[in-house]
């Protein structure tokens, strides 16, 4: 294979993968932690909180701020799953998302 066959060959996986990342960073993924449900976006910009405060306390605020941060995580971990799925294909090449 020549070198000019094989810079076209790695633009067009460049492509592929940055197609791919582009439909993950517009995905919603939803993470929820008892009281809280939030909704995160795939390049992990928060895009809402929802908190139930009909069964919550006054009291349980520092509780309420350890399940967001536990919904936000789960929300973030969903997001890194789908991307290494995705991106899977192209092998390991590090530094590239």
């Amino acid at each position: 294979m020549n070198m000019q066959a094989m810079l076209k060959q790695a633009q067009a996986l460049q492509k592929d993968m940055l197609k791919i990342k582009d439909g993950i960073d517009k995905t919603e993924f939803n993470g929820e932690s008892s009281f809280v449900k939030v909704v995160v976006m795939g390049d992990k910009t928060l895009k809402s909180v929802k908190i139930d405060a009909e069964n919550l306390d006054n009291d349980d605020i520092e509780a309420l701020e350890d399940m967001i941060v536990v919904a936000i995580n789960e929300a973030n971990k969903k997001i890194d799953e789908e991307t290494e799925k995705k991106m899977s294909k192209f092998g390991n090449i590090p530094g590239l998302f």
